[in-house]
């Protein structure tokens, strides 16, 4: 298996960092690339192994870090630059998003090994936004998959005195508490939503795509609810909806993952969304 870490793709903003996993047997494979949600990152637990179950499986996994997620290519599952974090957005995201999609078509070094008629999207909490966002827009893509996906990102926003005290101080922190790091909002997060208010709108995306759509989600699931998975299949009639019986938002994963296997839940994940994927 062939593991390329940390490509350099430039993008729009920022450089975005990219890894590939497969098999180097000259044999187009489907691709799949994976994108992480809020506060995530590329080398997060267990991605890593997840990406090599995929390309044991004859799939072209890559896996991608927005450019301002807040980790750099120093320290790249550290939040080592919250200017960054802090200047993120939708658009921002999915800028990224559409440039590494390019960046698949144009290098050369890599086609051998991967079928460009088939490209599936995979996004993990607030990147299944992302994702379904992008599936509708680009009709490159072939395939969509969310694992714990979020089905709007407007209702995540704060509202009333919240929102004012955000607006008049122009930045609002929240904690991270697995490093206990202050990580900056500043307005301009809102205001882009705002801005481009039906653009983000995942209910009417997921209501316009024509892809086969995969929607997995657990029963257990503290951060994003059940029932935005049953949002996101009640409006895509083109999807399929699997519940993963007492499984939590990351499906069992941690930071730091010791272990040289999978968690249960996520391997349930993992094998579904293999087959959907190699099932041209």
């Amino acid at each position: 298996m062939k593991i390329l870490k940390n490509q350099i793709v430039k993008g729009k903003h920022k450089p975005i960092y990219v890894d590939l996993f497969y098999k180097e047997n000259n044999i187009q494979k489907p691709i799949v690339l994976f994108v992480h949600g809020y506060k995530g990152f590329k080398d997060w637990g267990c991605w890593d192994l997840a990406a090599k179950t995929f390309a044991e499986n004859n799939v072209f996994f890559i896996k991608m870090n927005f450019s301002h997620n807040g980790t750099t290519a120093e320290n790249p599952t550290e939040f080592a630059d919250l200017e960054a974090f802090g200047h993120n957005n939708f658009s921002k995201e999915i800028d990224d998003l559409q440039t590494v999609i390019d960046w698949v078509h144009e290098e050369k070094s890599i086609q051998q090994n991967c079928n460009l008629d088939h490209i599936a999207l995979i996004g993990h909490s607030r990147g299944g936004g992302t994702v379904t966002l992008m599936a509708n827009e680009d009709k490159r893509i072939t395939k969509l998959i969310t694992w714990a996906g979020v089905s709007d990102f407007g209702a995540r926003f704060p509202s009333g005195e919240i929102l004012e005290e955000w607006k008049k101080r122009g930045v609002a922190y929240i904690t991270n508490t697995r490093t206990n790091q202050q990580m900056p909002h500043y307005i301009q997060f809102y205001e882009n939503y705002v801005q481009h208010k039906e653009r983000f709108s995942i209910k009417k995306a997921s209501q316009n795509i024509q892809i086969p759509t995969l929607i997995l989600h657990g029963t257990h699931d503290e951060t994003v609810l059940l029932a935005e998975a049953e949002n996101l299949h009640a409006w895509n009639k083109n999807s399929k909806l699997i519940v993963i019986e007492n499984a939590n938002h990351t499906f069992g994963g941690t930071h730091p993952w010791e272990k040289d296997h999978l968690p249960e839940h996520l391997n349930e994940v993992v094998k579904n969304s293999i087959v959907f994927v190699i099932n041209l």
